[in-house]
C-alpha cells in the first residue's frame, strides 16, 4: 500500500525484453540505500518488486498483462519515472490509499501554467471517470492529486511547485499517456452497490 507521495523520480538506465515481458534497470541515487531485495516499490504508479540491487541502481520486471494495462512499455532509457516505498504501520498518511494497481491509462489534454501552479487537464477511461468525484483523489502515476475540476471524463487537477521539481511530471504535454488509479473507496462502494443496479435498483 502506498499514499501516493512520490519521494524522487529515478532514471530507466537499461531496458531488456524477455519472453514473459520486460526487465527494466533504474537508477535512484536518493533511495537505492533504503531499498531491500523483494521490496514493494511504487513505480509511475505501479506496485512492482524490487531486485538486483547494485550501486545506485536496481531492476524489476513487468509481466505482459501489467505492460497491457500500464504506460510501463513506453519506458525507455532516460525516462524518468516516479518512485515511493510502500507505507509501513505508524507512518504518516500524507496523501490517500493507494495500491500500485492501475484501473487505466488516460491522456494528457492540457498543460496550463499559471504563475507558480500548474494545471493539468487529462482525459480519463471510462472505468476511472466513473469512480471520481469532484474534490476527490486520484492517483496519476502514482502522485496522489485532488480533482480540482470535473468535466464529465476529463479531470484537472493543480500541480504545486514542490510536485513539479519532485516528481517527473515536468516532461508532461498534450497527449501524453498517465497511468491512472480511482480512489479506493469509490472502488469498494461501487462494488457494493453493482448487485443492486444490475437488479434495476434505483
Amino acid at each position: 500500500m502506498f499514499t501516493g507521495l512520490v519521494e524522487t523520480a529515478g532514471c530507466v538506465v537499461r531496458r531488456e525484453e524477455f519472453e514473459e515481458g520486460i526487465r527494466f534497470r533504474l537508477s535512484a541515487p536518493d533511495l537505492v540505500g533504503s531499498l531491500s531485495e523483494g521490496d514493494s516499490l511504487s513505480i509511475d504508479g505501479v506496485c512492482h518488486t524490487v531486485f538486483g540491487i547494485e550501486g545506485e541502481e536496481f531492476s524489476f520486471e513487468s509481466v505482459r498483462t501489467t505492460l497491457s494495462r500500464t504506460t510501463l512499455g513506453e519506458f525507455a532509457p532516460g525516462r524518468a519515472a516516479n518512485l515511493e516505498r510502500a507505507i509501513r504501520a505508524g507512518e504518516p498518511m500524507g496523501g490517500h490509499l493507494v495500491q500500485g494497481h492501475v484501473d487505466g491509462v488516460g491522456v494528457m489534454v492540457e498543460v496550463e501554467k499559471a504563475g507558480e501552479t500548474v494545471f493539468l487537464r487529462f482525459q480519463m477511461p471510462e472505468e476511472v471517470a466513473r469512480l471520481t468525484v469532484l474534490y476527490g483523489s486520484i492517483a496519476m502515476d502514482g502522485i496522489s492529486l485532488t480533482v480540482n475540476r470535473l468535466f464529465q471524463d476529463v479531470a484537472e487537477v493543480a500541480i504545486i511547485p514542490y510536485t513539479w521539481e519532485h516528481t517527473n511530471v515536468g516532461r508532461l504535454e498534450a497527449g501524453t499517456r498517465v497511468n491512472l488509479e480511482a480512489d479506493l473507496v469509490g472502488k469498494y462502494v461501487d462494488q457494493l452497490l453493482r448487485p443492486y443496479r444490475e437488479a434495476g435498483a434505483t
